[in-house]
């Protein structure tokens, strides 16, 4: 029996046992709202099925665990030869393998995919955003390696296979492969054009030898990489060519004949977050690789990679920030303070409303993408060339401020490991650094500026689709059109201009298909400027309790 001073009162219980899609309802509807209808009976069967999965108790325990044991390398076997392997709790393989089982590489291969996969990829990170990292490349790196329709055929059936399997041999064996990427180098970072990887021809066509180095390679342990190199005339090994050739090769792990090919992990990372998920630095020393796309525009070969991996930026920070929310609202439910719950307190409501103002937003915009990747056409594509890196600069930015506040909801209660907030917190910069931080998003969207104008009319005609419906939206939009018509010196204004097109975006979704009180909310604050330096600012005078109740995860 229990001592008396050991009553355990007052305290919230686990937010588990829940479908974490059915309780989004900013996910589910926008879901109804990009998908054709004759799909959502079975789309919405499957995403619930996910977050069944995504919020049992025992898929939850697996992500513990694959955090707190994070990947080990093993350089060398016992007798000393090189090994080069990436060892992984159980719970990292079974969590990889629920996420490939559930589409969430295959966007690709069936109707209304990219929607499906973004709903699926944003429940699924908020289990343990780790393994999105494998998921995300295998996904993303389709679409480069469709500019060579050969590899295309003989790897896309094995990167949108929804089997998982994680055994070292030659792809050609397997039902299913697995792609990391290899872009920055140490002398180079963000600056992928300073790379100097060699890569010198073979005899057979289309066949290189690698010799250099990689200062990040994600996922290790995959069956492929696309990595870039520099293939035009060099001298030694590791200089840089004559002229600007930076090419896009796909490097296997195993070859064809089942040897390893060289592929030398000097070390994994040591990171603030994403623990469960392996970032090494790579070494090739004579390493096989295929050229993929013309050589000399490797830059253009991998964008297709780039982008797509950008809106799982997106995407899996909206997931965090979704997740953060629901535990600061269940929390909040069940924990009384001053007489009353927290949950109907003014000033904790009107933090909650704005924490969830940050989520359906960027869960509205996320999915928005998606359906542009699905609906394909001239129009979408431009669209997207500019909306993306704005999204990915401005979202993911918003991730860190948001995870921290709702935190700070839960007390100190939050600021404890058990909680898994901190955990949340620990991972929320990252999706701001990779695919490039803010400033390459911001100098993204400029040369979009600069040098497409069709991006910039498709942005206009979709936010113009709102005009009308609310002044202070369109108030935000006649601002911005004044920004974009005087574009000197403005670099050094880039992430205040970024910003600007990625909120007036998020507001024109908001007006169109979000409730009235989420809406108003947004564009008072966002867009309207009366809202304060931090969250929970919002006017008193708004419907507060509906937005809240509306992020409300219904268990």
């Amino acid at each position: 029996m229990a001592a008396r001073t050991h009553t355990v009162t007052n305290q919230a219980p686990p937010l588990v046992a829940y479908d974490l899609f059915t309780a989004d309802r900013a996910l589910v509807e926008a879901v109804g709202r990009h998908l054709d209808p004759a799909l959502l009976d079975e789309a919405h069967g499957e995403l619930s099925a996910l977050g069944r999965t995504s919020g049992s108790a025992q898929v939850q325990k697996w992500g513990v665990l694959a955090n707190e044991n994070p990947p080990k390398l093993l350089t060398h076997d016992r007798y000393g030869e090189r090994l080069d392997e990436v060892e992984f709790h159980p719970s990292w393989h079974r969590l990889l393998g629920k996420g490939v089982s559930a589409g969430l590489t295959a966007a690709w291969s069936r109707p209304g995919g990219h929607v499906r996969r973004a709903a699926g990829f944003l429940v699924w990170s908020q289990v343990e955003a780790g393994n999105g990292c494998p998921l995300s490349m295998t996904h993303a790196a389709v679409p480069a390696l469709r500019t060579d329709p050969a590899l295309a055929a003989e790897w896309e059936p094995r990167l949108t296979s929804t089997v998982y399997d994680q055994d070292l041999r030659p792809a050609a064996k397997k039902a299913g492969a697995l792609f990391g990427m290899g872009m920055t180098e140490k002398q180079g970072g963000s600056d992928v054009r300073a790379n100097t990887t060699a890569a010198r021809p073979l005899a057979e066509d289309g066949t290189y030898e690698l010799t250099g180095h990689k200062w990040f390679c994600s996922a290790p342990m995959s069956d492929g990489f696309l990595v870039l190199a520099q293939a035009g005339p060099a001298g030694e090994p590791g200089e840089r060519g004559g002229r600007d050739a930076l090419t896009c090769f796909l490097v296997p792990r195993v070859l064809a004949d089942g040897t390893r090919n060289v592929f030398r992990i000097q070390r994994l990372k040591d990171k603030l977050g994403n623990r469960s998920n392996a970032s090494a630095e790579v070494e090739f020393d004579g390493t096989w690789a295929r050229r993929v796309g013309e050589e000399g525009r490797g830059v253009r070969s991998i964008m297709g990679m780039v982008a797509a991996t950008r809106l799982d930026c997106v995407l899996g920070s909206a997931g965090l920030m979704r997740q953060a929310v629901a535990q600061a609202v269940h929390h909040c439910e069940h924990r009384e303070a001053f007489g009353g719950p927290l949950v109907d307190k003014p000033l904790m409501r009107n933090v909650l409303a704005d924490l969830a103002l940050e989520s359906e937003a960027a869960t509205t915009l996320a999915l928005r993408l998606a359906a542009a990747y699905d609906a394909g056409g001239e129009q979408e594509k431009a669209f997207l060339r500019l909306a993306v890196p704005a999204a990915k600069y401005w979202v993911t930015k918003r991730c860190t401020p948001v995870v921290a506040e709702a935190l700070e909801c839960l007390g100190g209660n939050g600021y404890v490991e058990e909680s898994g907030m901190p955990r949340l917190l620990r991972e929320s910069p990252l999706n701001s650094i990779w695919e490039g931080a803010g400033n390459v998003q911001a100098l993204d969207v400029l040369r979009a500026l600069q040098r497409e104008p069709s991006a910039l009319n498709a942005y206009l005609q979709e936010v113009g689709l709102a005009r009308g419906a609310d002044h202070r939206l369109d108030g935000a939009i006649k601002n911005l059109l004044t920004e974009l018509a005087d574009l000197g010196g403005v670099e050094g204004r880039a992430r205040r201009l970024v910003e600007r097109i990625a909120v007036v975006l998020q507001g024109s979704l908001l007006v169109r298909f979000a409730p009235p009180e989420v809406a108003d909310a947004f564009c008072a604050s966002r867009l309207g400027g009366d809202w304060g330096s931090s969250l929970g600012t919002l006017p008193h005078t708004l419907d507060l309790a509906s937005v809240v109740e509306r992020a409300r995860p219904v268990a």
